[in-house]
């Protein structure tokens, strides 16, 4: 070392500190680039957590809403059905009155019969008026679904 000049020493000795202060930037950069990399990769979960539970909220939302709206026709359904078979029976109930009052006044008399499903309600009547007997079936269908 020592047949170099003093100016050959300085100048390698530059480079080897320039080419160690380039080292410890690219590492410090590469740390820093890591630790943004690792910040990012955080903040795109939570950010995909967040979406996910809003995501939930307005799937649960749209399952009640689905719920209520079937819930309510269920009962608009169920009330149709329960006025028209009081409609019915209030008709039946008129038959019935009037038949009776009939068959006291002309002295005859009726027997009947009414069956009702949940579909249809059959009446059987049979009027006896002295010799002559009126035999009466009818069905009456339920109109459900309008």
């Amino acid at each position: 070392m020592g047949d170099r000049p003093p100016g050959d020493i300085e100048l390698a000795s530059t480079k080897i500190q320039a080419w160690w202060r380039g080292t410890l930037v690219r590492r410090t950069l590469l740390h820093a680039a890591l630790r943004a990399l690792i910040i990012q990769c955080w903040w795109r979960q939570v950010l995909a957590r967040l979406q996910a539970k809003r995501r939930r909220v307005a799937l649960e939302l749209c399952t009640r809403q689905l719920w209520a709206a079937v819930r309510l026709q269920s009962w608009v359904r169920m009330w149709r059905v329960r006025r028209r078979y009081c409609r019915l029976l209030n008709a039946v109930r008129i038959i019935q009155v009037y038949w009776r009052w009939r068959s006291c006044h002309t002295r005859g008399f009726f027997h009947g019969s009414y069956e009702l499903t949940t579909s249809q309600l059959s009446l059987e009547l049979d009027i006896f008026l002295g010799s002559q007997i009126c035999r009466i079936t009818d069905c009456i269908p339920f109109p459900i679904k309008n």
